[in-house]
């Protein structure tokens, strides 16, 4: 893979703890969620002293992947409470689902919507909540999900199983697929929604050169973005070719372990057809862990589940 392009950061906006994903509005205005449970609108991030961090609402969990929808509200996936809709005028919260199959929905991590009202969420384990999440990482457990809530419905159904931590996802410009983010095993899946192969998953960019973290598409002919949270680890992937014994002990071990993000840095942007449009990286970072990007007032700002604020970059220059 070619060499990545500088990411040059300007500054840096404190907004609380762990704004783990981060979304623009039309009015270039960002929205994240912190791991108190607030959920923020920032604005005017191109200037630190001049922006403003507002409180729109509070899920009373740990709000994770975030997706506005046409009418201005945002679906909220929450890592305690399940699947919600957040009210961005009046800070009202409803839960949409919160079990699948009689299973209490946890650690629901990224989400997107599509025009005839139907949505697509992940689960990224069904064995580790969200504050052991390396323990999954570890133990490469395998018991991800995407799942589909129908327009108007309250019980999600599974459309995709088995998947290694699975985490964002983003819609074609066509809306004829998905692409979901499958963190654990450095790759991007295509699930396919309509046409031949509807129903099922297959390779849309493997090998990545970190682990993939949130998705982001701002517009139907723009990329799809990806934050990569860490790079590439050669003992991990040796670790999970052990028997699963052996992967579990270790993973028991890596909960309780001090963890540090490296300071190496990544984004990349994707076009439909999988091809590398963007590759963006630092190696000495003071930012860590950036877990999302998205485009807004000329800049790319990066959330982290780590970092207690949001990073404001220089965008790359056009292709």
């Amino acid at each position: 893979m070619d060499r990545p392009t500088a990411l040059v950061p300007r500054h840096y906006i404190a907004v609380g703890p762990g704004p783990e994903d981060v979304v623009a509005d039309p009015r270039g205005r960002v929205l994240t969620g912190v791991a108190d449970g607030r959920i923020l609108r920032l604005e005017g991030l191109g200037d630190r002293v001049a922006a403003r961090v507002e409180v729109i609402a509070e899920t009373g969990g740990r709000p994770l992947g975030l997706e506005l929808l046409p009418d201005g509200d945002l679906l909220v996936c929450d890592a305690t409470r399940g699947l919600l809709r957040v009210g961005t005028g009046d800070g009202t919260v409803r839960v949409l689902a919160d079990s699948v199959a009689g299973e209490p929905l946890r650690f629901c991590s990224n989400v997107v919507s599509l025009s005839d009202g139907s949505v697509y969420f992940t689960v990224s384990s069904r064995r580790y909540p969200v504050e052991q999440w390396i323990g999954d990482i570890v133990e490469h457990t395998g018991t991800g999900r995407l799942l589909r809530l129908a327009p108007g419905g309250d019980t999600p159904e599974v459309v995709l199983d088995g998947l290694q931590f699975a985490n964002g996802v983003a819609v074609g410009a066509d809306e004829s697929f998905l692409v979901v983010a499958e963190t654990g095993a450095r790759r991007l899946l295509r699930f396919r929604l309509t046409g031949p192969g509807a129903g099922r998953g297959e390779p849309f960019a493997e090998d990545l050169p970190g682990m993939p973290d949130n998705l982001w598409r701002g517009a139907p002919d723009g990329p799809i973005w990806v934050a990569l949270a860490g790079p590439r680890v050669p003992a991990l992937e040796l670790l999970h070719r052990r028997a699963p014994g052996v992967r579990a002990a270790a993973a028991r071990a890596a909960v309780h372990a001090p963890f540090r993000p490296v300071g190496t840095i990544a984004l990349q942007a994707y076009d439909d057809q999988g091809r590398l449009v963007h590759h963006l990286g630092r190696r000495h970072s003071g930012y860590r862990m950036p877990t999302s990007v998205c485009k807004a007032g000329g800049h790319l700002i990066l959330g982290s589940l780590w970092e207690r604020g949001v990073a404001v970059c220089e965008p790359p220059a056009p292709k």
